[in-house]
């Protein structure tokens, strides 16, 4: 059985949302988490960031970005990791060469810092785990 813990970039919880095709991997790794445990999560900024795509036109909702937010922890029952100043300092010194993305930068920095995987579509996070930076999952 699997143990390894996961932390969702905003794309793929997105995705997951709008019942996107997924990687059959990422199918398999999803199958394998009980609801409730501590192996799937999301970063406290990817809260920020579905603000933004809201109040931008950019992900239609007539949601209020934190609802849309909460319904999506409650419903996959996902922790979610706070953004620390630890976080945000660390995120400055990532190996380089780094994703200039401020928020794609702290979700890196969570997931090295929990030893985590991220999950994603976003090319140059994959890049970066391609790299030995953190470690990835496509989806």
């Amino acid at each position: 059985m699997k143990t390894e813990r996961y932390l969702l970039d905003t794309c793929a919880i997105i995705w997951l949302v709008n019942r996107m095709p997924i990687s059959d991997e990422l199918t398999d790794v999803l199958r394998t988490i009980p609801p409730g445990s501590d192996r799937l999560s999301v970063s406290a900024i990817s809260a920020w960031e579905i603000g933004l795509l809201i109040t931008r036109g950019r992900l239609p909702t007539t949601k209020h970005a934190l609802s849309w937010f909460d319904d999506f922890v409650g419903s996959v029952d996902v922790l979610v990791h706070p953004v620390t100043p630890k976080i945000f300092v660390e995120s400055s010194y990532l190996p380089q060469p780094v994703h200039n993305d401020p928020a794609d930068r702290i979700i890196i920095t969570t997931a090295r810092e929990a030893g985590l995987t991220i999950i994603t579509r976003d090319r140059a996070m994959l890049a970066y785990g391609a790299a030995g930076h953190v470690k990835t999952l496509a989806c």
